[in-house]
């Protein structure tokens, strides 16, 4: 007993011994890197009572400190910042739907400002401002080496007043100048109408009207169309949607979900995750989507366009989609401010992360770019219809069709028609409405 009792308090001296001897470098290391940052803010105050004392003109030090937080932030990432009292007032402004300024979703990229995406109907989209654009110039003045921030706060300016941006653009030779005047900023987030009897839902943006705009746009179609047995299906135009709110985009996914993950978050620590479910009820009744995407549609758009396609809820067209990954928190600061920071990724139900992937269609659809009309088609107006049988003089008559199948014929023509006009004017939108169709006529069919 007294052995085993010495060799017990041997086991516990050797713990102590071998306890000491990790944590005492685990507590060095921890006082070498306090150290480390204290004398990191140390240089710091230096160099900025430096600057106060004999940079070659006089400073306002709230500025000098605003750029030094800011700095700290957008190292971190291209979409973590501090805002000013006024530009977290406006950021609150654009979450209900309306603000001035040219309408146009950006971020930055080797130093450029790049457009993720024009919104429908504003100044820039109206100019002819793409996704995918790069911004180099405002009125002349280079944007390189600017903050995000900064280079934002050039194209600002009142209601009315004319701006100049430079534009290089993926696909042509040379840089461009565009002119746009500026103007307040009214954002539809939902627009409905029905296209050959598919309903197509455009979600321009995710603010706080969104879901409300689209459940109520789709109810009116409905009701227009005569109920849900008199359509095709439904299209949801997310191109160049460049997100918005978080609840939102899980609202719209909700919307046509019955049960299943929606999105997931995780931050840095494994308590942060969270998860977000679907609630029983489809305002689609089971009726077929399509979910359209490009290049300008981001971080909530993508979060709807990988929940209903991993659920196999929709068919995404068109083509991959802008690859943000990342959830922002807006956090009030003192003095009115705030800070944008970047606090966890989103995963779509499968579990996969598409920042800096996006996400990919089912079906690879590109919208081509409108060739310019010729010297000749403009001189002379469309090119002419080409003659059938019917147009012949003196041609016989078909006598062996009733009045009945006479109309039906010509109700056929009629949609053709509509669907070769809708395609020369947005060939994506038409493809997906062909899909609903062909999908409807096979269901029809069992």
């Amino acid at each position: 007993m007294k052995k085993f009792l010495m060799a017990a308090g041997a086991g516990t001296l050797a713990g102590v011994i071998v306890t000491t001897q990790v944590a005492a470098p685990l507590m060095a290391q921890e006082t070498e890197r306090n150290t480390n940052v204290y004398e990191q803010l140390d240089l710091f105050g230096d160099i900025f009572e430096r600057i106060r004392a004999q940079y070659v003109e006089e400073v306002d030090e709230g500025d000098l400190i605003e750029a030094a937080i800011n700095g700290m932030l957008t190292s971190l990432d291209p979409h973590s910042s501090y805002l000013p009292p006024e530009d977290a007032e406006d950021m609150q402004v654009q979450t209900r739907g309306e603000f001035g300024g040219l309408g146009i979703e950006v971020t930055q990229e080797e130093g450029f400002v790049k457009v993720v995406s024009p919104i429908d109907g504003t100044p820039a989209y109206n100019a002819g401002v793409e996704a995918g654009d790069y911004i180099t110039h405002v009125d002349g003045e280079s944007v390189l080496g600017l903050s995000l921030d900064e280079a934002v706060d050039m194209m600002r300016g009142p209601v009315g007043s004319e701006i100049v941006i430079t534009v290089v653009r993926e696909g042509e030779a040379e840089p461009f100048d565009l002119s746009i005047v500026r103007d307040t900023i009214k954002v539809t987030a939902v627009r409905a109408r029905t296209e050959q009897k598919a309903v197509v839902l455009r979600v321009s943006s995710f603010s706080d009207q969104t879901y409300q705009n689209l459940e109520d746009g789709l109810a009116e179609e409905i009701e227009k169309a005569g109920g849900l047995d008199n359509i095709n299906g439904i299209v949801i135009d997310l191109r160049n949607n460049p997100g918005g709110l978080l609840n939102q985009a899980i609202k719209v996914s909700d919307a046509f979900l019955e049960k299943g993950e929606i999105v997931s978050t995780r931050g840095r620590e494994a308590q942060d995750g969270e998860r977000f479910n679907a609630t029983p009820g489809d305002l689609a009744e089971g009726k077929p989507i399509v979910v359209l995407i490009n290049g300008g549609s981001a971080s909530a758009s993508e979060i709807v366009a990988g929940a209903l396609q991993d659920h196999g809820r929709a068919v995404v067209v068109g083509t991959k989609s802008f690859g943000k990954g990342s959830v922002q928190t807006v956090m009030p600061l003192r003095g009115d401010g705030a800070m944008r920071l970047t606090t966890s990724r989103y995963y779509t139900p499968s579990g996969r992360s598409i920042q800096a992937l996006g996400v990919s269609p089912d079906i690879l659809v590109a919208q081509p770019r409108r060739a310019p009309e010729t010297e000749e088609e403009e001189e002379n107006g469309a090119p002419p219809l080409l003659r059938s049988e019917a147009d012949l003089r003196g041609s016989l008559d078909n006598d062996s069709l009733t009045e009945d199948e006479i109309q039906h014929i010509e109700e056929t023509r009629e949609r053709a028609e509509e669907s070769a006009k809708l395609r020369e004017e947005d060939y994506q939108l038409a493809y997906a409405v062909d899909i609903l169709k062909g999908l409807t006529t096979l269901n029809g069919a069992k």
